[in-house]
């Protein structure tokens, strides 16, 4: 039993904010499991090879390991490395003896898949017993068998990638624990900044979020934790649906805000849009800095790549987008 049966009337269980809206379940047919990357055909892939202009690069992963933490969900712990061969292993006679009497440092790490910039798999999150594109949600029984990240790292994911700054379209260098935006702030945020927003566009989305963790202490930012972030809306959904966006990529760790402010329910643009529409989220992404460069050059369309890591059964992997302008 979920805490929304338990406590109905304070929040609605998911199926009851779902009703009625879209699916593309079987659109492309029974056993898909990459949903709307399909939307990225090769003519997709040229129109955002067209939008390269410099040449400029800019890669969007967060760092792995950082002394200063990493910003992951709360009841998460950041990526732990540790080193098992370097230099002092040489030095207190512990080290293999090699042929050439080369020397080598080798290391390993420990970390959750979705504790860096990462992409989820389809069925990550479901409700009804139902993961993406109605496979049993029995199948993620022991490593999702159906729907992981691993056909989505298989493919890749290329094409036009537009950036939304919505801090600097309000006046902020990073916006406020819960607040929100829609579909309609996104759109005029675009016309703000000269572009528009076309069908099968990767949809970055900057928040500043994830760079302030850098500059704040920790347990002011985990503290009564909600993210800024999209609303829950049929308009939205529908719009998700209409403009065939195949990747939403954001700086923060759900894509959405924690929790929907008209009824409580936590992440549902999880159920509507990647559940239902199998829109692929890309999360805790670290846009300031390609933000501050399409500010100074005006270009906020650009070519977007990505490959999460080929995880087998994986309910998400790590991966370091590349974008090229």
């Amino acid at each position: 039993m979920c805490n929304a049966d338990i406590d109905a009337k304070a929040v609605p269980h998911m199926r009851e904010l779902m009703a009625g809206l879209p699916t593309n379940w079987g659109k492309w047919g029974t056993e898909d499991e990459v949903g709307a990357l399909n939307y990225l055909t090769p003519a997709e892939v040229l129109r955002g090879v067209a939008s390269v202009r410099s040449g400029k690069t800019f890669t969007l992963q967060v760092r792995m390991g950082d002394p200063r933490g990493d910003p992951v969900w709360p009841g998460r712990r950041g990526a732990q490395r540790f080193n098992l061969m370097d230099k002092g292993d040489f030095i207190c006679g512990h080290g293999p003896d090699i042929p050439g009497c080369h020397e080598f440092a080798d290391d390993l790490m420990i970390m959750y898949l979705q504790g860096s910039t990462q992409y989820d798999a389809l069925g990550h999150v479901w409700y009804d017993d139902h993961i993406y594109n109605g496979f049993d949600a029995k199948t993620t029984a022991g490593g999702m068998r159906k729907a992981s990240v691993l056909p989505l790292a298989e493919r890749g994911i290329v094409g036009r990638g537009i950036l939304i700054d919505m801090a600097r379209h309000r006046g902020k260098d990073v916006l406020g624990k819960g607040e929100t935006f829609d579909h309609g702030d996104l759109m005029a945020a675009a016309e703000a900044q000269g572009v528009r927003i076309e069908r099968h566009d990767v949809l970055l989305v900057r928040t500043g979020w994830i760079g302030s963790f850098y500059r704040r202490d920790p347990n002011e930012f985990y503290a009564d934790f909600i993210e800024p972030g999209l609303t829950f809306s049929p308009a939205l959904v529908e719009w998700f649906r209409d403009m065939e966006i195949p990747n939403l990529v954001t700086d923060t760790i759900a894509n959405e805000v924690t929790l929907e402010p008209e009824t409580g329910v936590m992440i549902p643009l999880h159920c509507a849009l990647m559940r239902n529409l199998g829109v692929a989220f890309t999360e805790i992404a670290a846009l300031d800095d390609l933000a501050a460069d399409c500010v100074q050059d005006g270009q906020w369309t650009f070519l977007y790549t990505a490959a999460p890591l080929k995880v087998v059964n994986g309910s998400g992997a790590p991966v370091n987008p590349v974008v090229i302008k």
